[in-house]
């Protein structure tokens, strides 16, 4: 990895706040950069996880929140500066490789959540996907690295997903109850922490099935 000053003045390791700041000229979907207030609110009460400023485990947050925002944001993939866009590969499970393209044409839930008796992706378009769970958690969803247990460039960490349920899902109504999410991701990077391959483990259809009471839609 090159030396740790260079590294922490990448854009992309900045975090979220750094990359919008600096976003002339990008194309946003909807024509403007997101609204991050409820992760500024609410997510400092509601994590577990506490990591010293500067740490791996730090930086790993910083720079996957990146990567979910240019995934769920930008448009153009020649434009995202977390990841190699034309290297990128993205798989769940030991599933099939989804490529920059594959997520900018089908969003990322659809193509980390795939088909299950809980969600369909077939039948959700980028911009549904999104709505859906945007309804279901009004308040936000969030995502917090816990551990991290393997440095660059194969960086292996654990996570946790979640938010209240507070909105209907697919006709159900909410439950107002928090649900989590944890999974288990490894990512290849480059030497200042570009994202290159990333692999996630996680039980999507446990989660999706607390959205249904365990009723297929």
């Amino acid at each position: 990895m090159s030396d740790e000053k260079s590294v922490d003045q990448q854009l992309h390791v900045q975090g979220r706040d750094a990359v919008i700041a600096q976003s002339d000229g990008v194309e946003w979907r909807g024509g403007k950069p997101p609204n991050y207030h409820f992760s500024k609110v609410a997510m400092p009460h509601e994590r577990i996880s506490r990591h010293a400023e500067g740490s791996l485990a730090d930086i790993v947050e910083r720079v996957v929140q990146v990567f979910e925002l240019e995934l769920s944001y930008k448009k153009n993939p020649a434009q995202w500066v977390s990841m190699v866009a034309d290297q990128l590969r993205v798989r769940v499970n030991g599933g099939p490789s989804a490529t920059a393209e594959d997520l900018v044409e089908k969003g990322s839930y659809n193509m980390l959540i795939g088909e299950n008796p809980y969600y369909s992706a077939s039948e959700e378009t980028f911009e549904s996907s999104h709505q859906v769970f945007h309804d279901a958690f009004p308040g936000g969803f969030f995502w917090e690295v816990l551990d991290v247990y393997s440095p660059p460039p194969v960086i292996t960490f654990k996570w946790r997903h979640w938010g209240t349920f507070n909105g209907p899902y697919k006709g159900f109504e909410p439950t107002g109850k928090r649900l989590e999410i944890f999974g288990v991701t490894v990512a290849r990077c480059t030497d200042d922490l570009r994202l290159v391959e990333v692999e996630h483990f996680y039980d999507n259809s446990e989660f999706l099935s607390r959205l249904t009471g365990g009723c297929p839609v």
